[in-house]
């Protein structure tokens, strides 16, 4: 396990803005940062990084929290594989407390995975850099394609030597259970022997957005035809090819620079451009485009733009994925390479000024790159000329902003000549297909789920006259409340006046726990309460809980439910002080009657459900009618009370 001086080490230096700004694309916002949620499919950014709490917060997805449960939550990472990722990006060494039998063996699939990726990886390389084979065949592979060797250490290219089991028996040798090495698909089993999945090939390591080695490709560098030219790992807890997108890692940051992203087909498309100064670029890595995979890319950026080979077969088959992309919004542009070329071999023979002169001049936009394509392939002939008609009003009416669909079917109706109106016709019938048929799978969706749930009606209520109407007095919203002031005003200093004489100074903390204590009032949700109890456990050691203590609370629900009191989706601008001379009142100059307001609500609400309880016994005829009544007065004074504070009378 790893050591608490170590934990503390690693949540000391972890910079949240970072941190999450490794995974999503942040602008400054105010004193925060702001970003659309890598959460949900958003049009508006509600996700927001608040620096000075050391929080984040996505308001459209409700979630929130710190920079471990950050990657908890987006990485799918375990506390210490999350632990971990931080501490090798700050460099921080780990410290491990000695584990037991039992702890070693509950080690995560995927950090094993990890390991065993990790190992491969390094050996891989090795035996490309450091071994006659690996710099005749390997290494002089990739220098043929004119890679230099800042672009081999770049993507970690490496070489599996062509022997049957030399990866394998060096793992074994050093440790490594087979369990994992025939898991992440590294060795096979043939006969009771194990041998090397990859040997004799050129390795291409594949890492997720964070940098871990998730998955290899391999390509052999034989001409024998019966021979795949590539062999990929296979799907585990680490890899998923639906949702990993090639060079993803080490194109984010352009991607985001440039506001584009290039998508490409291969490995060697990837490296070849990189090399020719192109960095914003990925490859979907043999696998039709996914939902996924334009999720990952949308979190940097709005624009892609497709680079293609001249096969125009290929183009068709990949109309689908990009139907995808259009539907989440985002803008699409494709560039066709001349014939015999694709982004590789063109890369390998030009400049990287004639590389980039051909890729801006050559963009065109999806719609009317489809349009052309279509209309060329059309000719004269009417029906296919109807039927191409209908394909790209359908594909404009995939479009979420009927801005853009306007725009294109204004383009459209130049290009092909015909009245826009009857390109709007034809647009309405699609986006109401198109309706129906999202709601036939919701339906679809519902029914196999099962009904949604249903409020039971209080029966009792209903049949002694009274009624029936929800009351919501679950006391959850006052209890968040209170322990959001003491969380974000704990240490403030507050005087309450007593007469126009008298008055006292005290904190908010013990202000609030010992009116709590006062009253003997328990939280009814656990974390709030152990919140409560352990800041209560500070002050009675003559401290405070140190800054960012919850937030960085080793329990996560603790650290989730923090990061949601005390974030904030609004700032209040300076220019109502500095322009208008309008000075609004703060909550930290009104925290007396906050507390004080909070206090009683929460004791109203309380009253309130003892009454309903006590209401319910009497409606029942249970024993000691009596006792029950003279209870019922009791609270119907303190309601009275309580309810005068705030100069209204509530009744239930």
């Amino acid at each position: 396990m790893i050591s608490k001086d170590t934990i503390d080490k690693i949540f000391d230096a972890a910079i949240i803005e970072e941190v999450v700004g490794d995974f999503v694309n942040l602008k400054k916002s105010g004193t925060s940062y702001k970003g659309h949620s890598p959460f949900t499919n958003e049009k508006t950014p509600s996700f927001y990084v608040v620096p000075h709490k050391g929080i984040y917060k996505c308001f459209s997805s409700g979630k929130g929290g710190n920079a471990i449960s950050f990657l908890m939550e987006h990485e799918k990472y375990s506390y210490p594989e999350a632990l971990r990722w931080v501490a090798d990006k700050y460099g921080i060494e780990i410290e491990e407390d000695e584990r037991t039998e039992e702890q070693m063996q509950q080690k995560s699939e995927r950090e094993s995975l990890a390991i065993v990726n990790a190992y491969a990886q390094k050996y891989f390389t090795e035996q490309m850099l450091n071994t006659d084979e690996g710099k005749s065949i390997g290494l002089g592979y990739f220098k043929e394609r004119g890679y230099n060797l800042a672009t081999s250490d770049k993507f970690l290219l490496g070489y599996c030597p062509d022997k049957w089991d030399g990866f394998t028996k060096d793992a074994l040798a050093k440790g490594y259970d087979i369990k994992y090495l025939l898991k992440s698909g590294l060795s096979k089993e043939k006969n009771g022997s194990y041998f090397d999945f990859f040997r004799g090939r050129v390795i291409f390591p594949i890492r997720n957005i964070s940098g871990k080695i998730i998955a290899f490709g391999a390509r052999t560098l034989r001409s024998d035809k019966k021979i795949a030219k590539y062999y990929n790992s296979p799907e585990s807890e680490l890899y998923n090819k639906s949702n990993t997108l090639y060079g993803l890692y080490v194109s984010k940051a352009t991607i985001v620079k440039e506001d584009n992203c290039y998508l490409v087909e291969g490995y060697t498309d990837v490296i070849s451009l990189h090399q020719a100064g192109v960095t914003n670029v990925v490859a979907s890595a043999g696998t039709s485009l996914t939902e996924g995979q334009i999720r990952k890319i949308k979190r940097y950026t709005q624009q892609i733009t497709i680079l293609y080979d001249g096969d125009s077969a290929g183009i068709k088959a990949s109309f689908r994925g990009i139907d995808m992309i259009l539907s989440q919004g985002m803008n699409v542009r494709i560039v066709l390479f001349p014939d015999g070329d694709d982004p590789d071999s063109y890369s390998m023979k030009h400049s990287e000024e004639e590389v980039m002169e051909f890729l801006n001049t050559n963009a065109k936009d999806f719609i009317v790159f489809k349009t052309d394509l279509l209309l060329a392939d059309a000719k004269d002939d009417p029906i296919k000329r109807a039927g191409l008609i209908k394909e790209i009003v359908k594909t404009i009416s995939l479009i979420p902003d009927p801005v853009k669909r306007q725009v294109y079917l204004q383009e459209c109706s130049k290009i092909l000549d015909m009245e826009e109106n009857i390109l709007i016709q034809e647009l309405n019938q699609d986006i109401r297909q198109n309706l129906t048929t999202k709601a036939k799978r919701n339906k679809q969706k519902s029914q196999f789920e099962g009904p949604p749930p249903v409020d039971i009606p209080d029966f009792d209520a209903m049949i002694h006259g009274k009624q029936f109407k929800k009351e919501i007095l679950d006391l959850e919203h006052q209890e968040r409340d209170l322990v959001r002031l003491l969380i974000n005003y704990g240490k403030h200093i507050i005087k309450f006046k007593i007469n126009e004489n008298e008055s006292f100074t005290t904190t908010v903390s013990e202000f609030l726990l010992s009116e709590l204590d006062n009253d003997q009032i328990e939280f009814r949700n656990k974390n709030l309460n152990s919140m409560v109890e352990e800041y209560l456990g500070f002050l009675h050691k003559g401290e405070f809980p140190p800054e960012r203590y919850f937030v960085n609370h080793p329990d996560i629900e603790i650290s989730n439910i923090t990061s949601d009191l005390i974030a904030s989706q609004y700032e209040l601008s300076d220019n109502w002080t500095l322009r208008h001379k309008i000075y609004p009142e703060s909550e930290e100059s009104q925290l007396p009657k906050a507390l004080q307001d909070g206090l009683h609500r929460l004791k109203l609400r309380k009253v309130q459900l003892m009454m309903r309880d006590i209401n319910q016994k009497i409606a029942k005829g249970e024993n000691d009618i009596p006792f029950l009544l003279r209870q019922k007065i009791l609270l119907d004074r303190a309601k009275i009370i309580l309810s005068e504070y705030f100069g209204s009378v509530i009744i239930n």
